[in-house]
């Protein structure tokens, strides 16, 4: 639990934060010192605590710091704690780095670790919420400036894990309003650049921190301009308007490799893409009758109609027509090998008859009708997607329509407390590398106070997955945990709490000018986007 401090250092610095990610329009001059990057997911916020989203987590890397951080398999390593270790069954204790300092010359310590925790769960209106990531802390002790420990109500194995999610701010910034980060006031991090403008759906401007602790980025100067079109980023990226893209259209590929002056780098995603299932109320507005008229029950409440719709869903032509199988069919939360994914949980087959009798042996032998919604901007080919699943379902006898939007607006409508969706196409990446990611933020019972189901957009609920969650989350034994972790999975997908679809592969593509590490949590960093001369 101990981390080596010589080498902790050694690989922190190697992995010190300075991810940027610009798209930009007309060519231009570019500095030989500016990194330029084409980003397809839409920046809406500057503050690390308002809603725990890719994009967002990304930007605010690079401006703020956490007590530990990810490698690129996102294997814990030291941040703004050097080492940390449990102290006794439900305390641990962390070591906290010397001399280092915020963007305003303010030196970081134990009391904006304290700050951080008060900050986390008093943001207004935080479409999901980090305070799943420090609900589990019940007591914080300032030993002294550098030393914290932070108690548990029983044995919590996962806080390192929880808290390499949990941006660090300044004490001056714990009741500072998302808007005052959104403007510059209050985005003053230890991060290796500095906030220099944020213009939301357009560009966010960075300047090298040359203070950084983990030394000083190849970039001087970060221009991050969202380009929500993957055909326009491919475009710029061909042109040499920028340096590297990330959300490569599979379309593009054959395009891109075609090119002498491009190359690509890809790895498994931690993303699940899936379908959420309003399983709450009792009517739901988007399922009827063939005739428009909402059903008196929600025919998503029944586990035989969930599972139809899983069975009508051809996955691996989704894969190998839409991704050109840069994509994996998904049966579980996470693919092989990320601790406590299950490897019994395997894609559900094709079946249309399957689907068909059980929707009959549900009570709906002729079917129903329903909308299916999702975003066209959020995730690679999200909108052909679902265009593709809206057929599959009608062809088990399901009218269905599909509707798209983007992100901006899809978020807000489908996420707590409105909730106006019935079947919706979203996707989670575990942020922590591991199975409880998911399971405490997609499918555990919605409990504000216990800090769980944050994005459970299907109100999904069961005791078994419950208690076997609670259970894991209070094992310390690896062995043990990952085996419970496992359970709840495959009590929960048993039960279709969400329907998994295909996991993401993460790709790149890059002028042959820079090198890139590929990250299995989207994320673009500077130390791993190198010159290659």
């Amino acid at each position: 639990m101990r981390a080596n401090y010589a080498d902790a250092l050694r690989r922190s610095v190697l992995t010190a934060f300075a991810a940027i990610w610009i798209a930009v329009g007309p060519s231009q001059a570019v500095d030989a010192q500016d990194l330029i990057v084409g980003v397809g997911g839409n920046v809406t916020s500057i503050d690390p605590h308002y809603h725990n989203l890719a994009p967002n987590n990304g930007v605010a890397t690079h401006i703020f710091d956490r007590l530990v951080h990810q490698d690129e398999q996102q294997r814990l390593i030291p941040g703004l704690a050097t080492e940390w270790r449990p102290i006794d069954d439900t305390t641990w204790e962390f070591k906290l780095r010397a001399d280092v300092k915020f963007h305003d010359g303010a030196p970081f310590d134990a009391e904006d670790v304290l700050a951080t925790l008060k900050r986390v769960p008093w943001v207004p209106n935080s479409p999901s919420s980090f305070a799943i990531s420090t609900r589990s802390i019940v007591e914080t002790t300032v030993v002294d400036p550098l030393t914290i420990r932070f108690r548990t109500a029983k044995p919590y194995p996962l806080l390192p894990n929880d808290l390499s999610i949990v941006n660090i701010v300044s004490r001056k910034a714990v009741e500072a309003p998302t808007g005052d980060f959104n403007q510059g006031r209050a985005a003053i991090g230890t991060g290796p650049f500095r906030f220099v403008e944020f213009a939301p759906g357009d560009r966010l401007v960075l300047q090298r921190n040359d203070a950084y602790w983990g030394g000083k980025a190849h970039w001087s100067k970060v221009t991050i301009r969202v380009i929500t079109n993957a055909s326009a980023r491919t475009a710029a990226l061909l042109a040499g308007d920028v340096h590297i893209i990330d959300q490569v259209q599979t379309a593009d590929v054959p395009r891109l490799r075609a090119s002498p002056q491009v190359a690509l780098s890809k790895v498994t995603s931690n993303r699940l893409i899936y379908l959420a299932l309003d399983q709450a109320r009792d009517q739901t507005p988007f399922v009827t009758d063939k005739q428009g008229a909402v059903l008196p029950n929600n025919p998503l409440k029944n586990r035989k109609v969930r599972q139809a719709l899983s069975r009508a869903i051809n996955r691996e032509a989704i894969v190998q027509r839409i991704f050109d199988g840069e994509a994996i069919p998904a049966g579980g939360l996470l693919p092989d090998g990320f601790f406590g994914a299950s490897d019994k949980l395997k894609p559900d087959a094709f079946d249309q008859d399957a689907a068909r009798k059980l929707l009959g042996e549900a009570g709906y032998p002729n079917g129903f009708a329903m909308t299916i919604h999702g975003p066209n901007d959020r995730y690679p080919e999200d909108e052909k997607v679902l265009q593709a699943i809206g057929p599959m379902f009608s062809r088990v006898g399901l009218d269905t329509r599909v509707v798209t939007s983007p992100w901006a607006s899809y978020a807000t409508q489908s996420s707590a407390p409105n909730y106006a969706f019935s079947v919706m196409l979203v996707g989670w990446g575990a942020g922590t590398g591991e199975v409880s990611s998911p399971l405490r933020s997609l499918l555990a019972t919605v409990s504000r106070e216990a800090g769980m189901g944050a994005s459970n957009r299907g109100r999904y609920s069961n005791p078994q997955v419950d208690e076997l969650l609670a259970r894991a989350l209070a094992t310390v034994n690896d062995a043990a945990r990952a085996k419970l972790l496992a359970g709840a999975s495959e009590a929960a997908i048993a039960d279709m709490g969400l329907i998994p679809l295909y996991y993401q592969v993460n790709l790149w593509a890059h002028r042959r000018t820079v090198q890139y590490t590929p990250r299995a949590d989207e994320y673009t960093f500077a130390l791993h986007v190198r010159p290659t001369n």
